[in-house]
């Protein structure tokens, strides 16, 4: 049988025999807290005589029926399908059955409020979870019309992706019931049901086509004081605006709503005209300028998908990029010039594009149009590829052909393919005639092809210190050799007066090992050449020797911030490919970030400094260094302005940091309020965030931790919660942690990621050593029994990376070899795992060299 997966050849071979008109799914929820009742209709064409199968997952079928003819479920329902033979030419198949909620953040998740016991429902259908809640042929290229009729308590409120209906009551039993309008013809993936007592809120644009388009914000009434509901519409009417002139195509949906729901996985999804966000985005506490830009980032991302993605669908999951790629650079684009976030491309390079090279040197790496065999293959490739280096592609793209072209050949594809499924090749049809670039080689090497190229300039000048002779090599890694095309800039910057400024500055392609520049001939040598210089290729940086000891210097001299993070990347990279020492990275970020204006770039800088120190510095400077981070950023939070972005990130980074008594006391005296920093307010999430620290030190116990839950007995409060008594640091902690997440599948998933989160706390390294041999005996069980999203929490959080020694390397490659026979998605994570060990197993002997 083949359980809940499903090959990308038997869905060619279900499309060749199908095509799917339209569903009216009736849903009750309720039923009561375990199952909902769930009847499809589905009306869909076949070649007479043929066989297939549709998809469900249900607790029970208690009726099938195909044109009339009653089915016996136990002969035709196994596993995740139900059997359809003899099919007419046109066919009307009926399915009534009770599916389970769920509490993983899958399918219709269930969820109580524990501040005030009431019910709130959400679904998450992307990847292959639509199935859990109706019968559905479960692939992307199955587009149909879905009407929901939805029974629930007459209280609740009900979404979905056609406008709300005003509910029939059914006063005897409290309930009532929303017939919703068929949607256009769309994927099963973005439909949507969100149900309970939601406050909301209204507002309404008009769109370029003259339509009034009414836009809602729902959340839950527990947080709904904290939601900024009028921010929101403002960044999604900005959003609008930019989107409908650029693509020169109308919002193709009839309402527009945003809801922000508890217990999500992801930062939000794309369901048309409903779209779900991480209640992360709700602000219940400070948070730092990069949350709040990520949030609008996130904001247009999903709006950008009503284009590209849910008006024009991929074909088949190996094109997920087209969908993904696409919203990461339409939204970064739209923040930078449709919003007051003007700097948003420096966020990208800082964050997406960390995460993309990170990524691209795994393993695991794959080209941006990536193999998909199966669903198992789809789950693990959101990743940074998919989205991080696609995006950086497609910026790449928009240089090489024009700005004004790419979006001029993006209209067109809209227009063309307008409820139908595309494949890469639609997309840069469209891009060829508007620009008049050919573009199938660009494609072969960009997005048929893996792995990152490396840039270097070679500068040869005279004594007067002009330049003689300028070139820019490129290289690539022997697995992935592909020398590609590079569309970027070189900036010259000189120290003026306390800046490091841009004097000079040309734009060029840049293809082969070798490209000479001969245009910066005769100029004189500044004190710093960089490469890529306003990040638009996808590439990794070198800098020349005297470039890197001016940005050492003066890194926080530099005055155009993308430029400084251009300049922090390549430094972190340079530290992770073991070139530069870890000791030395660790005394550039101490050294330069207290003056770094860019929220973003010190979040994610922060967390490399973090990084290096626990992984990438020799064993025996460890403890050293990470009591030298420890100093440095209290001496920063002290440093900083007082109620500033970064005095925030530094008081945090420090909480995540500490190693010895002395700053476990500084960090419980800031949390009780007998010492204070100008300008800090100690809120719920701060002091939470001080409570994790002190126990990873042991320096407080699960009666605290229990009475500051006691306090805040929210779910966000539960979550801080379940990573605090996973992060106490003995053995008997460790372990009650690791049966709780291993040995007992009810909890649900944000208590899983979190805990998960504290149980792997680099102080915890003395005990981890422990669990090595568990975590592996556990690999194939949890996969095969836990859902996608669970088994992945559990095998990526609970590898121990902070021993990242030679014992987990070799136990990890043991495991691989003794496997081979494992879901390749598995041994995905697996490997990557042993990846990050490898490679910190060379930064720390670069290291060790460098301190000899």
């Amino acid at each position: 049988m083949p359980g809940e997966n499903l090959t990308r050849i038997e869905a060619q071979e279900r499309r060749e025999l199908i095509e799917t008109q339209s569903y009216e799914i009736s849903l009750d929820l309720t039923k009561g807290a375990e199952v909902f009742g769930s009847r499809s209709v589905v009306r869909f064409t076949a070649k007479p005589g043929s066989f297939t199968f549709i998809d469900l997952i249900a607790r029970d079928v208690r009726e099938i029926s195909l044109n009339g003819e009653l089915l016996d479920p136990a002969e035709v329902f196994a596993e995740s399908r139900i059997a359809l033979a003899d099919l007419h030419a046109e066919n009307v198949l009926v399915v009534d059955a009770d599916c389970l909620y769920t509490n993983t953040g899958e399918g219709l998740h269930r969820f109580v409020d524990p501040v005030d016991g009431e019910v709130y429902l959400y679904s998450q259908f992307e990847v292959p979870d639509s199935r859990r809640v109706f019968a559905v042929f479960e692939q992307p290229d199955l587009k149909a019309t879905f009407q929901f009729t939805v029974t629930a308590p007459d209280t609740w409120k009900v979404v979905s992706n056609s406008p709300t209906p005003e509910p029939i009551n059914h006063d005897e039993s409290s309930t009532a019931t929303w017939g919703f309008e068929p949607t256009p013809r769309i994927s099963s993936y973005i439909t949507a049901i969100i149900a309970g007592p939601y406050e909301s809120t209204f507002s309404e644009l008009t769109s370029a086509d003259g339509r009034v388009i009414p836009l809602g914000v729902y959340g839950r009434k527990s947080l709904w004081e904290h939601l900024d509901a009028d921010y929101i519409f403002d960044k999604t009417r900005e959003g609008f605006a930019y989107y409908e002139e650029k693509f020169g195509v109308p919002y193709p949906f009839a309402k527009y709503d945003q809801l922000f729901v508890p217990e999500f996985n992801a930062g939000a999804m794309e369901n048309a005209g409903a779209v779900t966000f991480t209640e992360t985005y709700v602000f219940r506490s400070k948070v730092t300028d990069a949350v709040k830009e990520r949030r609008v980032v996130t904001i247009l991302h999903e709006l950008a998908h009503m284009w590209f993605g849910d008006l024009v669908t991929m074909k088949w999951w190996n094109d997920l990029w087209l969908n993904e790629s696409f919203a990461e650079w339409a939204s970064t684009i739209a923040t930078a010039e449709a919003t007051e976030w003007t700097e948003a491309w420096t966020t990208f390079n800082a964050m997406e594009k960390t995460w993309a090279y990170r990524q691209d040197q795994l393993p695991s790496t794959h080209p941006i149009t990536a193999e998909i065999n199966d669903l198992e293959d789809v789950q693990v490739n959101f990743d940074g590829i998919t989205y991080a280096k696609g995006g950086s592609v497609l910026k790449q793209l928009a240089a090489w052909v024009g700005i004004d072209a790419f979006f001029a050949g993006v209209g067109q594809y809209f227009q063309k393919h307008a409820w139908g499924n595309t494949e890469l090749s639609d997309l840069l049809t469209e891009l060829e005639a508007t620009s008049g670039r050919e573009l199938t080689t660009w494609s072969k090497k960009w997005l048929e092809t893996a792995g990152v190229n490396t840039l270097s300039p070679v500068i040869a000048d005279d004594a007067d210190g002009v330049i003689s002779r300028f070139a820019i090599t490129q290289t690539a890694p022997a697995d992935y050799p592909t020398i590609r095309p590079h569309r970027l800039g070189i900036g010259f910057y000189n120290l003026d007066g306390g800046a490091l400024t841009r004097t000079h500055y040309v734009e060029i392609d840049v293809d082969g090992d070798r490209t000479e520049v001969p245009e910066l001939q005769g100029l004189k040598r500044p004190d710093l050449v960089l490469l890529n210089d306003n990040d638009l290729a996808y590439a990794k940086i070198r800098l020349d020797e005297r470039s890197l000891e001016t940005a050492i210097a003066h890194l926080a001299d530099v005055s155009d911030p993308l430029a400084r993070s251009l300049v922090w990347g390549a430094a972190w990279d340079q530290t992770r490919d073991a070139e530069s020492a870890a000791s030395d990275y660790i005394d550039l970020v101490l050294g330069n970030i207290g003056r770094e204006t860019e929220s973003t770039t010190v979040r994610t800088t922060l967390a490399q400094l973090r990084t290096a120190a626990n992984l990438y510095v020799a064993p025996a400077a460890r403890d050293a260094a990470r009591a030298k981070i420890a100093d440095g950023l209290w001496d920063l939070a002290q440093g900083a302005q007082a109620g500033s972005d970064s005095q925030l990130q530094f008081v945090t980074a420090f909480a995540s940091s500490l190693v010895s008594a002395e700053h476990a006391g500084i960090v419980g005296r800031l949390r009780s309020g007998e010492e204070t920093l100008p300008g800090l307010e100690i809120d719920t999430d701060l002091s939470w965030q001080l409570l994790v620290g002190l126990a990873s030190v042991g320096a407080t116990d699960a009666a605290a931790i229990d009475a500051a839950l006691a306090a805040d007995n929210t779910s966000k409060g539960a979550e801080f919660a379940a990573q605090a008594r996973a992060a106490l640091p003995t053995a008997e902690d460790k372990r009650t942690a690791w049966a709780s997440l291993v040995d007992n599948a009810d909890l649900p998933n944000t208590i899983v990621r979190s805990a998960a989160l504290g149980f792997v706390h680099p102080n915890s390294t003395e005990v981890l050593g422990e669990f090595v041999q568990p975590y592996f005996d556990m690999l194939v069980p949890v996969w095969e029994s836990r859902t996608y999203q669970i088994a992945n929490y559990l095998i990526v959080g609970l590898y121990p990376t902070p021993l990242a020694n030679t014992e987990l390397r070799d136990a990890t490659r043991a495991w691989l070899s003794a496997n081979s026979d494992a879901a390749p998605a598995l041994r995905r994570l697996v490997s990557e795992g042993l990846a990050d060990v490898e490679r910190a197993l060379s930064a720390q002997a670069r290291d060790a060299e460098e301190a000899s």
